[in-house]
């Protein structure tokens, strides 16, 4: 190994191994203010600025493919992207530092056998030079600095095998894990409602509402409104306005007369056979109805997919065109003799001709072409707009100087969205809920092709709504409340009735004790209250589902031990839990032996990830990490 200082690009994990954190869709960077090309090292291992622009700006990339806006710089540091791609490059420049002070390195054959089978190099025949030779050059490498690239991550790699290999979790350990993942619960429960109740409740008199109203005024405060003056001009607004020529119209039409002019067409699905007593055969066995269609295709290995061919003219369908057209009505007609042999045709559907003539095609074509024409006068204003705003014209002006329609809007977080309202697009409320008061007008798009631009002129903060005007959704809220209230204190009996039966009964010292207290228990049952029947649930696993119960009753059953009874109360709901049996695990049954695998692997790797976690911190702790901050923040702000 060289003592020169090395690159900790780690190119070959992510493009060999298909981690997706550098990408190769990404860009270099040759440049920064200051001359750095480095972000910091650990030990004489460089970090580079490249890579870090390359693999921040793919991560912002992935966070955009799945939310559909690109995330800024500052809120990837408000969540902490930038720090978690840091800590990403310098784990694996510690791992190149640490393999390079031991002297671990693979030969050229490894790093030839690593190139010639990545999956980013393959062509139609095997490696692809030309493709190789392309993806470096969009990089920004040559041959010999991406094979030592390659030469280091291997070495690395193999670093890391060695660290976390032989890192197994105890057999004890997994048959813990096996017997709490597949222990059973049998018990019963009842779910207690309203109907259980001895009566409706009462309604609260004006004293107690007014208190429920302030005791819980976090239900009735209004949201946070943003007073928003705008001005907009979308594609719509102007497509009555637009002059448009009735050449081209026409020309229009003619450049899309396959559209509004087709023959009539059928929808078919097509079996080939080797020759024709094969397909007069399976022809046979569809009209005695033995088989259908889909049978005979998936007997030579096709699906309905496999043989359809979609929409089809007579013209197109050649020689079989004047056979499945004759065909009155769905079904399996041939066998024809094709270009490909002799064939049987399903036919699925008969479309018949379209003919729109141009004058009954004109008020599509009419509005499409005015909506097309409008979205180009809205290019053109565009910039115009922009001065305007850059000058410091206020919206009013704006709407006035550029025919632009304003508007003002009480908006909230939870306004609905109408379609047709400025409202109504996802540009427009994304821009509503951060804007602020201080904020220059500015222009935006809309999805549509329309532009806007907004301005904050007031924030309402949230207040607590007056008690007279929400009097009926307080008292509606109250009502839910007690009676929630009132269904917990009948559980909380009922469960002590029910533990109670689960207790043998001692011995009575005479007959008329024990007439006694039979006399006594059924005082106690004539007054519980009546309720419905308990469900009974056996054999159910600690990540059961049952669907009309409420959401976390098996988990509270899997808290319980055997004989207990519980009350719970969530979301509004009040149920009765008994647990009446506990079954243990078999761990020689198969599904424990699949659940055993399953759960070793899982418990291997966290072992194994905990381990290279420690380690990483290790190495890096014991050679040192520097940070060149300048060349950070000239990566961030080019992002």
């Amino acid at each position: 190994m060289t003592n020169l200082r090395t690159k900790g690009k780690s190119t070959i994990v992510w493009i060999l191994m298909g981690l997706l954190l550098l990408g190769l869709g990404g860009f270099g960077v040759t440049s920064f203010s200051g001359g750095s090309t480095e972000i910091g090292a650990v030990g004489e291992t460089e970090v580079d600025a490249q890579t870090y622009m390359r693999v921040l700006d793919g991560e912002l990339q992935n966070i955009a493919r799945q939310t559909g806006q690109r995330m800024s710089i500052e809120e990837a540091r408000a969540f902490g992207l930038p720090q978690s791609v840091q800590a990403q490059l310098f784990t694996a420049a510690a791992l190149a530092e640490e393999a390079r002070k031991a002297g671990v390195s693979v030969g050229d054959q490894n790093v030839a056998e690593a190139i010639v089978t990545a999956p980013a190099f393959q062509g139609p025949s095997g490696f692809d030079r030309a493709a190789y030779s392309e993806t470096l050059r969009r990089q920004g490498l040559n041959e010999e600095e991406f094979e030592q690239d390659v030469r280091e991550d291997m070495a690395r790699t193999i670093l890391q095998t060695a660290v976390v290999s032989g890192a197994v979790a105890p057999q004890a350990q997994v048959d813990q894990t096996t017997a709490w993942r597949l222990e059973q619960r049998d018990f019963s429960w009842l779910e207690l409602t309203a109907a259980d109740l001895p009566g409706p409740v009462n309604p609260a008199d004006e004293e107690t509402l007014q208190a429920w109203h302030q005791a819980n005024a976090d239900r009735f405060t209004s949201p946070e409104v943003r007073k928003i003056s705008y001005v907009w001009m979308t594609p719509e607004m102007l497509a009555e306005t637009v002059e448009l020529d009735d050449a081209a119209l026409r020309e229009l039409y003619d450049s899309r007369s396959a559209e509004f002019n087709q023959p009539s067409r059928r929808m078919v699905g097509r079996l080939v056979f080797e020759s024709p007593e094969a397909a007069e055969a399976a022809k046979a066995r569809i009209d005695a109805g033995e088989a259908d269609f889909e049978v005979i295709a998936a007997e030579r290995g096709l699906t309905l997919a496999d043989a359809d061919l979609g929409e089809m003219s007579e013209a197109e369908l050649g020689a079989a065109g004047a056979t499945v057209f004759a065909a009155q009505d769905n079904g399996v007609v041939g066998p024809v003799e094709t270009d490909l042999g002799p064939a049987l045709f399903s036919v699925n559907a008969i479309l018949d001709p379209v003919s729109i003539s141009f004058e009954d095609a004109l008020p599509d074509l009419r509005a499409e072409a005015a909506t097309a024409r409008a979205r180009r006068l809205i290019d053109d204003q565009a910039s115009g707009i922009e001065d305007l705003l850059a000058g410091g014209s206020t919206l009013e002006q704006v709407a006035g100087e550029t025919g632009m329609e304003f508007g003002q809007i009480d908006w909230t977080a939870n306004a609905e969205a109408v379609p047709g309202e400025i409202g109504g697009y996802t540009a427009f409320r994304q821009q509503a809920a951060v804007v602020s008061e201080s904020d220059f007008p500015e222009l935006f798009e809309l999805d549509d092709g329309g532009v806007f631009a907004l301005r904050l002129d007031e924030v309402v903060a949230p207040a607590l709504i007056p008690f007279e005007d929400v009097r009926e959704q307080v008292a509606a809220d109250w009502a839910q409340a007690e009676a929630h209230r009132q269904l917990v204190a009948l559980g909380e009996e009922l469960k002590l009735q029910t533990v109670a039966e689960t207790i043998p009964p001692v011995a009575s010292e005479s007959d008329d004790a024990q007439a006694e207290d039979g006399q006594d228990q059924a005082d106690a049952n004539a007054a519980t209250p009546s309720t419905g029947n308990w469900t009974s649930e056996t054999g159910i696993f600690r990540d059961g589902y049952l669907e009309t119960a409420p959401p976390s009753l098996v988990e509270k059953a899997f808290a319980l031990e055997e004989g207990e009874t519980e009350l719970l109360a969530e979301d509004n709901r009040v149920a009765l839990i008994r647990v009446e049996r506990i079954i243990p695990a078999d761990l020689e049954s198969d599904l424990a032996k699949d659940v055993a695998a399953t759960a070793a692997q899982r418990l291997d790797a966290s072992l194994q990830a905990d381990l290279f976690d420690y380690y990483a911190r290790a190495i890096q702790a014991q050679n040192g990490i520097t940070l060149n901050q300048a060349a950070i923040a000239s990566v961030e702000s080019q992002l």
